[in-house]
């Protein structure tokens, strides 16, 4: 080996044992694991009421039997049909008819107005009728107008006003108030 080749090795030699150096040294610097070390915590054990075996446990699990469908699962063979047969769809609606409860009347419509008079216009022999939420407001509306954004008036009779409520469609009749009848009027009737 010639001289140039001695100390470029003997360069080499000496990066790499300062490389490992410097290795070793950061390595020794760590705090050994990265995850969380309990050295210093005391150990406390979990709370366990009665630690020991439940053998009666086991038994009643082992008692137990799967009642479902049975089938061999390396077999190709298509499941059985789950339809239930005619006899049973009967059977089935009959007892969920005989179940279900009559459903409640709805509650009757009440309209928080009266009826207090019809107007005829002569020029055109259109009839409007005359409400009264309370003394302040009057409404005169004509068929198919709205009365207080709820009841449309549906027709304008002799003696009475057909109203329908507008969210739900249910009607009711309101008949001719007297002014002085007022308070004693009975309850609107529901169609």
């Amino acid at each position: 080996m010639t001289k140039k080749t001695k100390s470029e090795a003997l360069i080499l030699a000496a990066l790499a044992v300062v490389l490992l150096g410097v290795l070793y040294s950061a390595r020794s610097h760590e705090d050994g694991f990265g995850g969380v070390q309990a050295d210093d915590a005391k150990f406390e054990p979990l709370a366990v009421p009665d630690p020991s075996l439940r053998i009666d446990l086991l038994q009643s699990i082992q008692k137990q039997q799967y009642n479902g469908e049975h089938r061999n699962i390396f077999s190709a063979e298509p499941l059985p049909s789950r339809l239930p047969t005619p006899q049973q769809l009967k059977a089935q609606r009959a007892a969920v008819q005989a179940t279900d409860p009559v459903p409640a009347a709805p509650p009757p419509l009440i309209v928080p107005a009266t009826f207090y008079g019809i107007v005829t216009d002569l020029a055109t022999g259109r009839r409007k009728a005359c409400f009264s939420a309370n003394q302040d407001n009057v409404y005169i509306l004509p068929e198919g107008g709205t009365l207080l954004n709820q009841f449309r008036v549906m027709k304008i009779n002799n003696n009475s006003v057909d109203l329908q409520e507008i969210a739900s469609g249910r009607q009711t009749t309101l008949t001719l108030q007297d002014l002085n009848s007022a308070q004693s009027a009975p309850p609107p009737q529901v169609r």
